[in-house]
Order: structure tokens, then sequence, then C-alpha cells
């Protein structure tokens, strides 16, 4: 009983499972890759994004020089338009797959359907005989080949030997020297460094005034090209500076005792100018606007210096008492005091002006006219 019924289940699920292949078979996606081989790819063949299988080879047809692999892939999948095909060879031994790179990322435009991809972008690994041939090829162009050892190893170590014959020990001292010179090296490796720091500051902040070096550049040659154009008067000038430094050299050689004692004198003068330094500077202040005056008080018709008084306020001090001014005056010269007695009998006491006697009607000094006026009866 249980026979009957396992047999009809697994026919169901055959039936089942080639159906959906069939089903899902015809809306496969195609694509079509050109190699230059296709070794070790066959029928059934994985087709991976990512390393993840979307599909598989349909078919490997050989045409001409190129290896033509038609694959189908899950319509879900979504594939770019720039995408390449590599053939992935996951050991030296063993079946391979294709690889479909780069991934789709949003907004990039999908691939058509039955797309052919060209030899330009597909790509296939280096065979393993491709580098047995490669490794070959190196030891026989380095090595030695046939008879006269040829190679070009050998060719490199015997005039290597030819050049080096007898000089082993100057090559030894070399050697020795450059160990020294690395030695040195290392020991003020931070002065080296800190060298080449600043050479690179320099560097760069020429680079960042790169305009203002050409302009500097471009000023320095136009400045050449001048001295290039006046080289014969440069010329001449610096033969005459010649000359003249020469008999300069001379007269300071015939002269040179009075030029010292010059010297000492002027050092002396010098030294006087440092202490009287607040008289000079007060002589330099004042000095223009004595001078100033001085002219201004010059009379070139009568060749004489000329004054303005102002005795505006004398005249007040006489006019009010002439007596008393008088004897101030005289005070000095007469210590008895007698001239001023005579004085006070012979003038009218302070005040008096003006009251009888024939006195002055108005004051002596006059101040429209800014001096003394004579009396008026």
């Amino acid at each position: 009983m249980l026979k009957r019924l396992i047999v009809p289940a697994v026919i169901v699920a055959l039936l089942a499972t080639a159906a959906v292949v069939m089903f899902r078979g015809g809306d496969q996606k195609t694509l079509v890759a050109k190699f230059p081989r296709a070794v070790s790819v066959y029928e059934g063949s994985d087709v991976r994004i990512l390393g993840v299988p979307v599909g598989e080879v349909d078919s490997v047809t050989p045409s001409g020089t190129d290896v033509v692999v038609k694959m189908s892939y899950d319509p879900s999948v979504k594939i770019p338009a720039d995408a390449k095909a590599v053939i992935i060879a996951p050991s030296i031994v063993g079946d391979r797959y294709i690889q479909l790179t780069p991934t789709y990322e949003p907004g990039d435009h999908v691939i058509a359907d039955g797309a052919v991809l060209d030899t330009d972008r597909t790509a296939v690994p280096l065979e393993l005989d491709q580098i047995y041939a490669s490794v070959d090829d190196l030891t026989v162009a380095l090595g030695p080949t046939g008879a006269n050892h040829d190679g070009a190893l050998s060719d490199l170590l015997e005039t290597t030997a030819k050049n080096f014959g007898g000089e082993g020990a100057q090559f030894h001292r070399t050697v020795q020297n450059f160990s020294k010179l690395s030695a040195t090296l290392d020991d003020n490796k931070d002065e080296l460094f800190g060298s080449a720091r600043q050479l690179e500051g320099f560097i760069s902040t020429l680079a960042r005034n790169d305009q203002t070096v050409r302009s500097f550049n471009t000023s320095l040659g136009n400045v050449s090209s001048m001295l290039a154009g006046e080289r014969q008067e440069l010329k001449a000038s610096l033969r005459n500076l010649a000359t003249a430094m020469g008999q300069v050299s001379s007269f300071v050689k015939d002269n040179r005792t009075i030029l010292g004692k010059n010297i000492s004198g002027l050092n002396r003068v010098s030294k006087v100018l440092v202490k009287q330094r607040g008289a000079l500077d007060e002589i330099l202040r004042d000095a223009p606007l004595a001078l100033n005056n001085l002219a201004l008080t010059y009379n070139p018709q009568a060749g004489t210096l000329d004054t303005r008084t102002n005795i505006g306020q004398l005249g007040q001090q006489i006019s009010a008492d002439p007596a008393a001014f008088l004897c101030s005056l005289v005070d000095q010269a007469d210590q008895g005091g007698k001239s001023c007695d005579l004085i006070r009998q012979a003038l009218p006491r302070a005040g008096t002006f003006g009251q009888g006697g024939g006195a002055p009607t108005h004051d002596l000094y006059d101040p429209t006219l800014g001096g003394l006026v004579g009396a008026s009866r």
C-alpha cells in the first residue's frame, strides 16, 4: 500500500519540477559574450554576480579566433549596460564560471536582452602553461644557453668580472665608504629630513607666490636688458670710477697725517656738539624766527635797524604821576635824594594836572597816537 502511494507522489513531484523549469525557461534573459578562449567552460557552467549564481551557460561555440558563449540569467536580476564578462578560475584544476561585473547601481541603464559583448569587454585568466612558458623564457634569457653560455645573466657576470678584474681592493673600499656614507646619513637623518622639509616649504612658498616670482623674473630680465644696452656706458663709468678711486687712494696716502689730524679735530667737534645738543636744539628752533625778525628790522634806505617801541604803559605812568616817574629814573644815580626833591617841587603832585595854575587840560599820554603829546593851554 505504501509503495503504491510513493510512486505516484514521486511522479507528481517530477512533473511539477519539469513544469517549473519549463515555465521559467521561457522567461530567462540571454547574453552573448565573445572570449579569446574558454578553457574549462562548458554548457551548464555557472553565471554569477559577486559570486552568487544568477544563470548558466547555454552553449560554447568556437567561431574563428573567438569562442562564443551564450548565457541565460534570471530576468529579475538587473545587469548594467556597461557590464563585462570575466572567466573566473577558482582553482588550478576544476570547472570555471563566468562573472558579470560591475554590479547594478540605481539609475544605471539595464543591458538589453540578447546583447553581445565583444572581446574588448571580456577577460580570461592566465593559463598555467602560459605561466610555465613565461618562466621558461625568462630562464632562457638569463641563464646559460648552449656551449658558449651566451645567456644574458652569463654575459652580465662575465662583463662584470672583466670590468672589476684587479679592482677588488678598490671595490672593497668603495663598499666601505658607501657604508660610512649610509651610517652618516642615518646619524644625521633628522637634519637631513629637516632640510628637506625646509626646502619643501620654500618650494611651496614659491608656488604660492608664483605670480610675484614671475614679475620679479620679468623685472630682472628688463634690468638685464637695460644693462646690456648700456654696457658701454657702464664700462666707461666703472673705468672712471676705478681711476677716481685710485686718485682718492693716492690722495689719502699722501695726506695721511693731515687727514688724521682733521679727523681727530672733527672728533672733538662732534663731542662738543653732542654735549651742546640741547643748546643746538634751541638755536635751531629759535634761529629762523630771530633771523626773520632781523631781516624785518633792517631799513635798506637808511641802512639802519629800526624798531617800534610800545610805550603805551609808560605813557600812562607819566600821565598819572610824572614826578614819581622821573624820581624813579634819577634815584639810582642820586643816592641822597636831593634831585628827587627838586623834581617834586618843580612838578605838581600826582592827580593835580588840569586843576588851575596853567596846568594842561588833558593827560600827556594819548592812547590814540600811542605816545606822549605836548601840553596845551
